[in-house]
């Protein structure tokens, strides 16, 4: 009957909007309507905007933009959550059902009128209340609300979270539900009964690792074939407050340039909080719950409560470096959820912030004169000059920069900073004369390497003076000229003169004598008169010894003064040696090769002298002058320095001295008679062959031999020709 089918349908209703109620002592704040069932009297009907009892709906985040729909078209739930008439109403049925929703929550209630006749129901859409607001909601028979379920549920469980109704269930048919949670990874979070639609989640959830979850929910007889579906059925997982913000960093460093205006931005604290966005859950506040020192005030600093920037609070004078009580202070810095209210979390972290430093101190000298004795012709650092600067140690504001402003015009004194301690360290670079000059008065000026603020300058106490007083000390004499140089012919004879050593005592102001002696004597061929000075040969000067380099010969004198103690003072004398021609000429090489056979028997020999131009070369080499050589042997002129020699008769292989005469050009000319070995070899190919050439000697004697046993063969031959003849 209608009737029948009315009543049907609403039990199926009940199914739909059925939310399994939590139990007593559930952890946290369950979205949604918080009584599900609800009843009123019925007195004859209702009244126009008159409450017929009021709705309990927590979306937990503070119900904003809540939407609510009745199934009975003349009701209407108000702002104050009262269910009540829109006019009066004399049929209202026996049951409604409110529908609430919000993007945080959805959840569904029944309202039982208790007395009232029933109404008959239009249509399935009507009586779910299915309205234009949720334009999402499918017009198919088969229908699977939205559903919220919170994380951190406690046990027991199953716990039903909701329930899908099918217009068209009959006995046979069956709900399956599919889909990740379900039959998938992560598999049996959720289950459905088979014949009531009932969704329960079985186990505890947590948001932070899957906030929903999408499932299929079909309706298939007891064959397996789809009756209906299958329809998307989303499951939110409501947030609770269960994670505590966290702080990027454990440790956060800024710092602040002293003397900063009020408000300027020192860093930026940052927190982060795994609860859902959308909700106060993770609306973080800042706030300073410590500062270490709190000196000169507890509240030097301040944090935006949202933004987590760290500001100055006090004021730019005080926030001065050289006279707070330290340079670094520490926050302790408190992040906590639900927009900072008590039942928030929270998370700490600590900030350390450091007051730098801008050069606002200029440098000044601790004394105005600075004092000073040092010894004649000495260097080196000569007094450290120390100053006082409060800016920071070991910045550009502190370290001082030192120069000499008046009193040093031959540039003698240098000024460098000690890196470690700032004081300026006063050299003398070029050693000072007492007798030129005794005192000396420098001016001397400090500096930063950064520049000072504007509103700070340098004063008096950035400048001092220095007075430097040089003590005498007895110097050595000096040699002048330094080298000595002269110029003398080699083979000068012994005793000859030489150079007269010039040397004089700084120390004008006391009369000293002068000593001289020799140093340094490489080859022994000088000497010197103590007093005088004079230096004559003892010795053979030779330009071609090898102490001798570069046509100069090098000796190095003394002179010392009878001060106390007495000093010493050096002197170079160099002698450039002139060449003379003692040295002959000589024949190279020494030993030559020449081929059996006169046709190829030519060498070029060469002459060399120790001596230089002009007492070496042109060089004339020519046979020794022993009778019938010019028979054997040849010599020509090549060059000024060369000669050819050529055999010219052959000659068994072996080993001959042949005598040649080398004469030089030098004035007087000398000559020198010298022998060189021929090696007469076989040649064939291209190759010479001097193995057999061994222990024969050809000295002047077998070649005279050999040249008159020439002449007696010609000498025989024309005396038979003359007797044949006559």
């Amino acid at each position: 009957t209608p009737m029948g089918a009315f009543i049907l349908l609403f039990s199926v209703v009940c199914q739909v909007v059925h939310i399994g109620t939590q139990e007593e002592g559930e952890k946290g704040c369950v979205p949604g309507f918080q009584v599900k069932e609800y009843q009123v009297e019925y007195n004859r009907g209702f009244q126009k905007d008159h409450p017929l009892t009021q709705m309990l709906f927590d979306d937990c985040v503070g119900n904003e933009g809540m939407a609510f729909e009745v199934s009975h078209p003349d009701f209407q739930v108000d702002e104050e959550m009262n269910l009540v008439a829109r006019r009066d109403v004399m049929d209202s049925g026996t049951v409604m059902f409110i529908h609430g929703v919000n993007e945080h929550a959805e959840d569904m209630a029944q309202v039982d009128i208790v007395g009232a006749l029933p109404r008959s129901p239009q249509t399935l859409r009507e009586i779910l209340g299915l309205g234009q607001i949720h334009p999402y909601r499918s017009k198919r028979a088969l229908f699977a609300p939205r559903m919220h379920v919170s994380e951190n549920m406690e046990p027991p469980f199953p716990k039903v979270i909701g329930t899908v109704m099918s217009s068209g269930m009959e006995d046979d048919h069956i709900f399956h539900m599919t889909g990740s949670g379900a039959d998938q990874d992560p598999k049996g979070v959720f289950t459905i009964n088979r014949l009531t639609g009932e969704v329960s989640v079985s186990q505890e959830l947590d948001r932070e690792a899957i906030n929903s979850y999408m499932l299929e929910v079909s309706v298939t007889d007891q064959n397996g074939k789809l009756v209906e579906g299958p329809v998307a059925l989303l499951v939110d997982v409501n947030d609770q407050n269960d994670n505590r913000p966290i702080f990027k960093e454990t440790r956060y460093a800024g710092e602040v340039l002293e003397g900063s205006p009020t408000g300027t931005v020192v860093m930026t604290m940052t927190a982060e909080d795994a609860d859902d966005p959308r909700l106060q859950n993770a609306v973080l506040r800042y706030n300073i719950v410590r500062q270490s020192p709190d000196k000169p005030s507890p509240n030097m600093f301040y944090i935006n409560p949202e933004s987590g920037n760290i500001v100055t609070v006090i004021s730019p004078t005080l926030l001065d470096r050289e006279t707070l009580p330290t340079t670094q202070y520490e926050l302790e810095i408190v992040a906590q959820d639900m927009k900072g209210r008590d039942v928030g979390l929270t998370g700490t972290s600590t900030a350390t912030i450091t007051i730098t430093d801008k050069n606002d101190h200029a440098p000044e000298f601790t004394h105005s004169l600075f004092q000073a004795n040092v010894d004649e012709g000495s260097t080196g650092v000569v007094v450290n000059l120390t100053v006082d600067d409060r800016d920071d140690p070991a910045t550009g504001a502190w370290r001082a920069i030192y120069s000499i402003i008046k009193g040093d015009p031959t540039q003698s004194f240098e000024i460098q900073t000690n890196p470690d301690n700032n004081e300026g360290m006063l050299s003398l670079i070029k050693p000072l004369d007492y007798e030129s000059l005794v005192f000396h008065t420098l001016l001397i000026k400090v500096e930063n390497e950064d520049p000072l603020v504007p509103d700070v300058g340098y004063g008096s106490s950035s400048t001092a003076t220095v007075h430097i007083t040089i003590l005498d000390v007895n110097e050595g004499p000096v040699f002048f000229p330094d080298p000595l140089q002269v110029t003398k012919m080699e083979n000068v004879p012994l005793g000859s003169f030489v150079a007269l050593l010039n040397a004089t005592d700084p120390d004008v102001l006391q009369s000293q004598s002068i000593r001289f002696a020799v140093l340094r004597d490489p080859a022994n061929w000088l000497s010197v008169n103590p007093v005088r000075g004079t230096v004559n040969t003892s010795a053979n000067l030779d330009r071609e010894s090898p102490y001798v380099q570069d046509n100069k010969y090098t000796a190095i004198f003394m002179a010392t003064d009878n001060g106390n103690p007495p000093a010493t003072g050096t002197g170079t004398l160099v002698i450039h040696l002139e060449d003379y021609n003692d040295n002959a000429p000589y024949v190279h090489p020494s030993v030559v090769r020449v081929c059996e056979d006169a046709r190829d028997s030519v060498v070029i020999v060469g002459g060399r002298d120790r001596d230089i131009h002009p007492n070496t070369g042109p060089f004339k080499i020519e046979l020794g002058k022993q009778p019938g050589l010019e028979n054997t042997w040849k010599v020509s002129r090549v060059n000024n320095t060369h000669a050819q020699i050529m055999l010219l008769q052959n000659m068994k292989r072996a080993n001959y001295q042949l005598p040649l005469v080398v004469t030089d050009s030098g004035l007087p000319p000398l000559s020198n008679s010298t022998e060189i070995k021929v090696q007469v070899c076989t040649c064939k190919k291209n190759r010479m062959d001097c193995s057999g050439a061994g222990s024969v000697r050809s000295n002047l004697m077998l070649l005279l031999g050999l040249v008159l046993l020439s002449l007696l063969s010609h000498l025989n031959g024309d005396l038979t020709n003359t007797r044949i003849l006559s």
